[in-house]
C-alpha cells in the first residue's frame, strides 16, 4: 500500500498582514530580498470526524486537527521562537519574498523560490544540520505582494517535500496507538513530550522497565537504535486523518534514508488533542522504504512538491482582502500617515517623523490661518493640535476656513475653537484635538468694572482685574504644555503675551501674518547658554529654565523690529479694517509655509536653536542655487529661514533675517527680567498701561534720547534766514 501524506494548509492570521504593512513601511520599504519569518504548526485544533471501527462502520468521533501551517505577527520575530512552542505545536522556519508590485509578483520566477528552499532543505539533510535542528525539515517559502492602499494582500504557500525515487510502502493500515502501546506507555510518552516538546524524535527503552519507554533527540541515534532493523520514530503531526500521516513525514523519512540507511521504520504520528486522549488521536504505521532511495546522490537535489493550491483547487496564488474587516478608525490610523512614511524610502531616509509626531502644538487663534495651519501639521503627522479662540463661527467664515461648514454658523455660531476641534476629529478621529476659549490679555485693552458695585464678594474687588488674571493663568499653563506656539490671531496686541511667556520658557515659536497681497511667516530666536553658545545636536532647547546668565536670543521675535510697544489696535475701526482683507490664496500659502517651517526646525539637529542663513545678496546667491554641504542651516528638507516675506503680486518668497533687539518689549532681558521678579502682576500691569511696558523696556527712554539728538541738531537749510523767513 502507497503511503500518502496529508498536505499542509496556510492559516494566515490578520496580525501577520499588519505586521508585514509596518514592515514594508518602515523597515524593508524597496527592498524585496528574502526575509527570513517562522511558522508553526500543531495537532490540537479540533474538528470532529469519524474513527471507523474494525468492520468499516463508525464507532467513535473524536476531535483531530487540520494539517494547517499558521503565520502571525510573531513570524517576524525570528528570535523568539521558544515562546510559541507548547506541547504538540512546533515552529517552522521560513523565507519570505515581498515585492513591490503586483507585476512584479506575477513575472517572480517561483519556481527558483520554491527550488531553492527544496535545495537548501537537502543540504541540511546531506550536512547533518537536520539531525541537530530537525525543524529545518520543515521550511517553507511564502511569496507575497502588499497593496498597501487597498489593504488587499497577494500570497502563495510553498511546503517543499523532497521526493523519493519510489514512493514509500504502508505495511499495513495505520493502528490508533492504543493498539500498539499499553497505556503505561502511551502515559510516559505523554509526560515526556509535554515535558520536554519535540517536532521530531526516537523512541527507546527507558532501560527500567519492559513497559516503559523514553523519547530522544536525533542526534542520538546511534546510541539508541544502533543495530536496529527497525527502529521507533515519531513527529508531531498535524494531520487530521486516520488513515494518512502529515506533510513533515515526508522530509523526515529522506532524512532517515539519507542519513541511516533506514529500510524499514515504525513510525508514531503524534497527536494531542484538546478534548480527547492521546491514544484516541495518535495513529501509527509501519513504513517499508524502496530500496532504490538509500543510493540517492547526495550532490543532486532530488525532486520537490508543495504548493498550495488557491481555494478553487488549483496551483495559484491566493488574495487576503482586509478592508471590509478592519474598523475603518484603524485603517485611518495606518493609511493617514502612508505619504510620510513612503518620503523616507527614496527621498528623505534621516526624516525624523516619529519626532515631528509627537510634537504638541499650540494655535492660538482659529480662524483663517489657525485652519489650514491644524490640516498642515495633521498632515505632517502632528497628533496633538489644541486650539484657542474667543470668537464665533460667522456666515463668512466657512468659505475661507476650511475647518467650519454653514450648519457651524447658525444659532449665532459655534465657538470658533470648539467647532475646529470637533471638526478636525471627523477628518482623522485619531487626532488629539482640544480646544479653549477664553481672551488672550491684550495691552491697552484692560476693561474694569463698569461701577462700583460690581465688585465680587462685597470687598470691592474688580472682577474685571480676576478674569484678566485667569486668562493669563489659562495661557500660561497652555503655553507650558506644548512643545510649539503658533501666532496666528489677528491684531499685534494679542501676539505680546504669547510672546512673553514663550520666551521665558524657551519654545519655539512660529508666527504668521496677513497683508491683502503680502504675508510674513517667522520663526522666534530662543536663548542659547553663555557656556554653549553652540549647542551639540543632542541638546535640548525645550523647557530651558531662564537665568541671569542666559544672553538675549540671537534672532529676533516679532517685536524686535518695532520701536513702540503694543498698545490698542482694534478701537474705532472701519468694516475692512475689523476683518482681515487678503486675496484668498495668501492664507494657505501663509498657513502652510509655517508649518513647513516647524518642520524643518524639528529636523535640524540643534533643534530651536538653529541659525538663520544670511539673506541673499544676488540671484546666484538664492538658496535656490546653494548646492553647500556645509551650510549648518540645512535639515533634510533644505535651509531653515529666520523669515520669510511672500509677495503674492510678485509670487515671490524672500528670506529676511533679524536680530534680536535689546529694548524689545516681548523678549528682551529687561521685559524677561520684570516678569522673572513680577510674575502675574507685571503682565497685569502692561495691560492696564501700554506706557508701563515701553517704560520697563527702554522704548520711551530709547525715544526721548532720539528727540534729544534731534532738537540739538542745527539745521542748515538753503534758503532760508535766521528767523527762518523766506527770502525772495
Amino acid at each position: 500500500m502507497i503511503l500518502q501524506f496529508q498536505s499542509f494548509s496556510s492559516a494566515v492570521d490578520p496580525t501577520f498582514w499588519h505586521a508585514l504593512s509596518r514592515n514594508k513601511i518602515e523597515v524593508y520599504r524597496l527592498d524585496d530580498a528574502p526575509k527570513d519569518v517562522r511558522g508553526c504548526y500543531s495537532s490540537i485544533q479540533p474538528i470532529t470526524i469519524s474513527r471507523r471501527g474494525e468492520a468499516g462502520s463508525e464507532a467513535s468521533a473524536r476531535p483531530v486537527s487540520v494539517a494547517r501551517l499558521s503565520v502571525s505577527a510573531r513570524s517576524f520575530d525570528a528570535q523568539g521562537q521558544d515562546d510559541i512552542t507548547p506541547a504538540a505545536t512546533c515552529t517552522a522556519p521560513g523565507t519570505l519574498q515581498n515585492t513591490n508590485t503586483i507585476e512584479e509578483f506575477k513575472n517572480l520566477d517561483k519556481n527558483e523560490a520554491f527550488q531553492n528552499a527544496a535545495r537548501q532543505i537537502w543540504e541540511d539533510i546531506v550536512s547533518g544540520r537536520a539531525v541537530e535542528d530537525p525543524a529545518l525539515l520543515t521550511r517553507f517559502v511564502l511569496l507575497t505582494f502588499a497593496d498597501l492602499k487597498k489593504y488587499k494582500y497577494t500570497y502563495w504557500f510553498g511546503f517543499p517535500a523532497l521526493l523519493p525515487t519510489e514512493p514509500y510502502l504502508l505495511d499495513a493500515a495505520p493502528r490508533p496507538l492504543d493498539e500498539v502501546f499499553s497505556k503505561q506507555k502511551i502515559e510516559a510518552l505523554r509526560e515526556q513530550h509535554r515535558a520536554k516538546p519535540l517536532n521530531f524524535f526516537l523512541v527507546g527503552d527507558s532501560g527500567d522497565s519492559g513497559d516503559d519507554i523514553k523519547l530522544y533527540e536525533l542526534k542520538e541515534w546511534e546510541r539508541v537504535n544502533a543495530g536496529q532493523a527497525n527502529p521507533v520514530v515519531g513527529f508531531v503531526d498535524p494531520s487530521g486523518l486516520t488513515d494518512n500521516p502529515g506533510w513533515p513525514l515526508r522530509n523526515f523519512l529522506l532524512l532517515l534514508t539519507q542519513r541511516w540507511k533506514v529500510k524499514k521504520v515504525t513510525v508514531i504520528c503524534y497527536r494531542e488533542g484538546l478534548r480527547s486522549s492521546l491514544e484516541l488521536n495518535s495513529i501509527v504505521c509501519d513504513i517499508t522504504i524502496p530500496p532504490s532511495s538509500l543510493d540517492a546522490d547526495p550532490n543532486v537535489t532530488p525532486k520537490s512538491v508543495g504548493w498550495e493550491k488557491n481555494p478553487a483547487g488549483k496551483l495559484g496564488p491566493r488574495i487576503a482582502d482586509l478592508a471590509p474587516l478592519m474598523d475603518p478608525a484603524k485603517l485611518a490610523d495606518t493609511a493617514v500617515d502612508l505619504n510620510l512614511k513612503l518620503m523616507r524610502w527614496r527621498i528623505l531616509p534621516t526624516l525624523q517623523l516619529e519626532k515631528i509626531s509627537v510634537t504638541k502644538c499650540l494655535l492660538l487663534g482659529s480662524g483663517t490661518l489657525g485652519c489650514h495651519v491644524a490640516r498642515c501639521l495633521m498632515a505632517w503627522g502632528v497628533r496633538t493640535i489644541t486650539f484657542v479662540d474667543n470668537g464665533k463661527v460667522s456666515f463668512s467664515n466657512p468659505v475661507r476656513q476650511p475647518l467650519f461648514e454653514f450648519a457651524d454658523c447658525l444659532d449665532g455660531g459655534k465657538t470658533k475653537a470648539v467647532a475646529a476641534a470637533d471638526n478636525l476629529k471627523k477628518v482623522f478621529p485619531g487626532v488629539n484635538a482640544s480646544a479653549h476659549s477664553f481672551n488672550i490679555p491684550m495691552p491697552g485693552h484692560y476693561h474694569p468694572a463698569s461701577s462700583p458695585s460690581a465688585g465680587a464678594d462685597g470687598g470691592g474687588q474688580d472682577p474685571g482685574r480676576a478674569a484678566l488674571v485667569k486668562d493669563i493663568e489659562i495661557l500660561r499653563d497652555l503655553i507650558a504644555s506644548h512643545d510649539a506656539i503658533f501666532l496666528l490671531t489677528d491684531s499685534r496686541e494679542s501676539r505680546w503675551l504669547p510672546t512673553l511667556l514663550a520666551s521665558s520658557m524657551n519654545k519655539i515659536v512660529i508666527n504668521a501674518a496677513l497683508g491683502f497681497d503680502t504675508f510674513m511667516v517667522m520663526r522666534h530666536g530662543v536663548r542659547v547658554s553663555a557656556k554653549s553658545p553652540t549647542p551639540s545636536p543632542t541638546t535640548t532647547l525645550i523647557n530651558t529654565p531662564l537665568s541671569d546668565t542666559t544672553p538675549p536670543p540671537h534672532l529676533g521675535c516679532y517685536f524686535c523690529t518695532d520701536v513702540v510697544g503694543p498698545t490698542d489696535s482694534l478701537h474705532d475701526r472701519t468694516l475692512d479694517q475689523q476683518c482681515t482683507v487678503t486675496r484668498p490664496g495668501i492664507s494657505s500659502l501663509a498657513s502652510s509655509t509655517a508649518v513647513e517651517l516647524l518642520v524643518s526646525l524639528l529636523n535640524h539637529p540643534l533643534g530651536a536653536a538653529c541659525p538663520a542663513p544670511p539673506p541673499p545678496t544676488s540671484s546666484s546667491a538664492h538658496p535656490i542655487n546653494d548646492t553647500s554641504t556645509d551650510d549648518l542651516t540645512r535639515t533634510p528638507l533644505g535651509t531653515t529661514p529666520h523669515q520669510l516675506r511672500g509677495f503674492l503680486s510678485h509670487f515671490a518668497i524672500l528670506p529676511f533675517v533679524s536680530q534680536a533687539f535689546d529694548n524689545c518689549p516681548a523678549c528682551s532681558a529687561r521685559v524677561l527680567g520684570a516678569y522673572a521678579k513680577e510674575g502675574v502682576e507685571f503682565v497685569v500691569k502692561a495691560v492696564q498701561d501700554p506706557a508701563y511696558l515701553e517704560r520697563v523696556a527702554g522704548l520711551e527712554e530709547l525715544r526721548n534720547a532720539a528727540e534729544a539728538d534731534v532738537e540739538g541738531v542745527d539745521w542748515d537749510v538753503e534758503g532760508e534766514d535766521d528767523d527762518g523767513e523766506e527770502l525772495l
